[in-house]
């Protein structure tokens, strides 16, 4: 009984923690339901119903997780590419970035584990912990739909979706940007950034300059993609020149 108690009084602290209250309570306890713990509990009572694993949650937990993640992606980065999304997901849909976000609202004090898993440090192994955060985002969408799983993504992994979403393409197009003017110009670029619109969705203006000239401007939902977008605007500028630019004509020799 004592047991029984804790266990709901652990289950409801996550609740607190994770953002979500369940509307059916058994299906938290089935995503947090390690099937080392099931199996316990089944070869204990082998007469009585089985006890499932959080396997089956976790399993529509991927595929929601994805779906997610794609879906904030799209709509928050309108300047992303396909290849620069899928960079994105694979920096966020993975164990270590699961796993730590899982860390962060405590999900391996709610898991309930077998005895040897527990005593292993199970409540803080990578692997169990991107599988129950996937699970308890399955049981999530059961409970209360898509809105309420893209929440508790956003919430736990929005920080990190957004560093990812910067990154695409970004050190590429600058690094390419540093060789043109270094091998015209001698110097390097430098990057003028304004930001506007409210501050849940800024977006950016970037200019590239070499020297005080322009050389190439570019808009973005990030500091980092408008960055990328001027440089690339620069590039194009810059490769079409045969001779870099000078302050004042040569004589002309008669």
């Amino acid at each position: 009984m004592e047991a029984a108690v804790a266990e709901l009084a652990e289950h409801d602290s996550f609740e607190r923690r994770v953002g979500y209250r369940f509307a059916d309570a058994g299906l938290l306890t089935e995503a947090l339901s390690h099937r080392s713990w099931c199996h316990e509990r089944n070869v204990e009572q082998p007469t009585g119903s089985q006890v499932a694993s959080n396997e089956r949650l976790e399993f529509l937990g991927d595929a929601v997780l994805g779906l997610c993640v794609c879906q904030l992606a799209v709509t928050r980065w309108p300047d992303l590419g396909p290849g620069d999304l899928s960079a994105v997901r694979s920096a966020v849909v993975n164990a270590g970035a699961l796993a730590e976000a899982a860390r962060h609202c405590e999900l391996g004090q709610a898991l309930l584990l077998g005895k040897g898993e527990a005593a292993t440090g199970g409540a803080d192994k990578e692997s169990i912990l991107a599988d129950g955060l996937e699970a308890v985002l399955g049981a999530v969408f059961l409970d209360g739909g898509l809105a309420a799983a893209r929440d508790i993504v956003e919430r736990l992994l929005g920080e990190r979706l957004a560093e990812a979403a910067s990154e695409p393409g970004t050190r590429e197009a600058k690094n390419r940007l540093q060789e043109l003017v270094a091998r015209q110009f001698g110097t390097e670029p430098t990057y003028d950034v304004s930001s506007s619109g409210p501050a849940h969705r800024p977006q950016f203006v970037a200019a590239a300059r070499v020297f005080d000239e322009v050389w190439g401007r570019g808009e973005g939902s990030t500091k980092r993609a408008a960055e990328r977008r001027a440089a690339q605007a620069a590039c194009i500028r810059l490769a079409d020149l045969d001779d870099p630019p000078v302050d004042a004509e040569e004589p002309a020799h008669g």
